[in-house]
């Protein structure tokens, strides 16, 4: 009975230890959840940490258990080898999900569904940007230190260290666009070039930056479609960005019209329009004239609105407004075309006087004209000639 009992001692030990780790898990998570009840996003992402806290404390207490319970025997060694690794394993997925849980408080902390979100877009591509780098980081120590539980592998380290150098530029030169497209994302982040949620204009195409990763770049243009670009190309190629300091944005609308456009009611309409839409952000709305040729009246209208959707929205507004109150109000203040034409056999008068010595142009036209023009022709031919006279003369 005795060696029944000293015998199932482990498997005893063993069962205790998990049911421990399972109940320390359980009120590890009502801790933190409780501590942290306020936030809801919370309560779903904690679910991925779930998994790797129970199997990381199961693991240490039967670890405990079996050391306490078992002699120092080959197959104890070879077990608790196995746990070890597990127990790494473990404990790198308990990390990776700790950085997904601090990212989650951050990112909700912030919101960018506000109206001036640039502080919190800038601190989200940062803290996502940071929780990659640590996720690969840990997963890189954590299979060192599975590798390194093995004697062959600690015999080869000297080796290892030895030949590091060579091994280090042939990785260097076998993945250097990699490398540049990951110090390239890394600077984008920590150096507020760009963020997630920036309005950027690439390769002109118009649309959101989605998500920032260490090698590329995912652009959502406006129709839905993503433009994926490698990190350098926003480190080695000018773009435009919308909102790098501000989401407030100003837009311009164009008309080319008869000389007979009534801009006063055109400017008093504009008024109303912007008066009676939300997507006006009261800053800028003028209507001017900034071009008078080629028989049409160039009438450019200047606005600004809080961001780009609603300033592209505010735009078509406001074309469409105009157009239809010219077509109904004022017919004449379109386009047209003039053509004149003469009775049969009637011939076009020759207005063209005969030139008025007093009334010339500015090089052409009267004998001032032409003296002053010899000012701007620089010296003739005969000066030349005079200076190489007068230097045979001297030789």
């Amino acid at each position: 009975m005795q060696e029944f009992l000293s015998s199932a001692m482990p498997f005893l030990a063993v069962a205790l230890a998990i049911v421990a780790g399972l109940a320390a898990s359980w009120l590890v998570r009502r801790i933190v959840l409780r501590l942290n009840r306020k936030q809801e996003a919370l309560r779903e992402t904690s679910r991925v940490a779930r998994l790797p806290l129970r199997f990381a404390l199961c693991l240490i207490g039967v670890r405990i258990a079996l050391a306490a319970t078992t002699n120092d025997a080959d197959w104890r060694r070879t077990l608790d080898h196995g746990l070890v690794i597990a127990l790494v394993a473990s404990v790198a997925w308990l990390a990776i999900a700790v950085l997904l849980i601090i990212e989650t408080l951050v990112t909700t902390r912030y919101r960018v569904d506000v109206a001036d979100n640039r502080r919190a877009r800038r601190l989200r591509t940062q803290v996502i940007l940071a929780r990659r780098i640590g996720a690969a980081l840990i997963a890189i120590v954590a299979l060192g230190i599975i590798l390194l539980t093995f004697p062959a592998v600690q015999a080869l380290g000297a080796g290892l260290l030895a030949s590091a150098g060579l091994i280090s530029i042939v990785a260097g030169l076998a993945a250097q666009t990699s490398l540049v497209n990951v110090f390239a994302g890394i600077q984008l982040a920590f150096t507020d070039a760009i963020r997630v949620d920036d309005v950027v204009v690439v390769q002109k195409e118009w649309g959101r930056i989605e998500e920032i990763t260490l090698t590329y770049i995912v652009v959502h243009i406006w129709d839905d479609r993503r433009l994926i670009l490698p990190s350098t190309y926003f480190t080695t190629t000018p773009f435009e960005n919308w909102t790098r300091r501000q989401s407030e944005v100003m837009g311009t609308v164009e008309f080319d019209l008869d000389w007979r456009a009534p801009v006063s009611a055109m400017r008093a309409e504009l008024k109303r329009v912007l008066a009676g839409t939300e997507l006006w952000d009261q800053r800028v709305g003028i209507l001017q004239i900034t071009d008078a040729t080629a028989g049409y009246v160039r009438v450019r209208i200047l606005v600004s609105a809080a961001d780009s959707a609603a300033l592209f929205d505010l735009r078509c507004l406001i074309r469409e407004e105009l157009v239809l109150f010219l077509q109904e109000k004022h017919p004449t203040a379109l386009p047209h075309f003039r053509v004149e034409s003469l009775p049969a056999g009637i011939v076009a008068p020759d207005h063209r006087t005969p030139t008025d010595p007093h009334d010339s142009q500015l090089f052409t036209g009267s004998l001032e004209a032409v003296e002053r023009s010899k000012a701007f022709s620089g010296p003739g031919e005969d000066v030349f000639e005079d200076r190489d006279k007068s230097a045979a003369s001297q030789n």
